[in-house]
């Protein structure tokens, strides 16, 4: 979906993933890891809801196995809740980090955890901060966004933020024979410097890991067939195709 001269984000970029609960925003996080992990670099991931350990539970039932890579020492998980420390210590604890593990790449999930800590000005602020150590190293990052049901359909500022992102996707649920059935949706409102598709895509989450295809492609035991016959772009995100150990 995203097409230039090379493909893919460039190094030091943001993109940001937003959507409604269950939409799969952390099941792309995961995949954004462990392709970073795949490169032999190494991944810093922030989980603001989950445990580690549920954390890598959840994401093993789509074929996304991120125990390995921690076990290699590529992958850092950091659990912890928003509210048990103050929006400078959050920072600070980012610094030490980048600082200690070197990461390439760092995935923040989801950034929304963090508005109960500050108003609005606070917010932005740490969040600028916080992109502009990561920028000045280098270093891609990915974040999550949780937006309510009743702005499912909003592509406006997510947090304030979505003017320092430099890759924004939506992921959101569609309704498919006249609403009997519903699916995942994912598109990409913007992506600076990069050439991209603006179509929506069907993004479906599997025990084989991660598949994007055009609308309209089935599902199912006859779905490989169908996408031979309707589409000549299917992407497959974030399963382990290789052993770390």
């Amino acid at each position: 979906m995203l097409h230039a001269y090379k493909p893919g984000y460039t190094r030091g970029s943001t993109v940001l993933a937003s959507g409604t609960a269950g939409t799969g925003k952390t099941s792309l996080a995961a995949a954004f890891a462990i392709e970073t992990c795949k490169r032999g670099e190494r991944c810093l991931f922030y989980s603001y809801e989950e445990s580690s350990g549920q954390l890598m539970q959840n994401m093993s039932s789509i074929g996304i196995h991120l125990e390995p890579w921690v076990k290699k020492g590529l992958l850092k998980i950091v659990a912890v809740r928003p509210s048990f420390f103050g929006l400078e210590m959050h920072l600070l604890d980012l610094y030490k980090l980048v600082a200690s593990f070197k990461p390439q790449s760092v995935v923040i999930d989801p950034l929304t955890s963090l508005i109960g800590e500050g108003d609005e000005r606070e917010i932005r602020s740490m969040i600028t901060r916080m992109i502009d150590l990561l920028k000045s190293k280098a270093i891609t990052t990915f974040f999550t966004s949780l937006v309510s049901a009743s702005a499912d359909n909003d592509t406006s500022g997510e947090i304030g933020v979505s003017s320092l992102i430099d890759t924004w996707i939506v992921v959101r649920e569609l309704e498919e024979d006249g609403g009997r059935k519903r699916t995942r949706g994912f598109f990409i409102v913007k992506s600076r410097g990069t050439g991209h598709s603006s179509d929506i895509h069907k993004l479906i989450l599997s025990d084989k890991g991660i598949v994007i295809v055009p609308m309209g492609a089935g599902e199912g035991h006859n779905q490989k067939e169908k996408r031979k016959k309707t589409t000549p772009e299917v992407l497959t995100m974030g399963k382990n195709t290789e052993d770390p150990t």
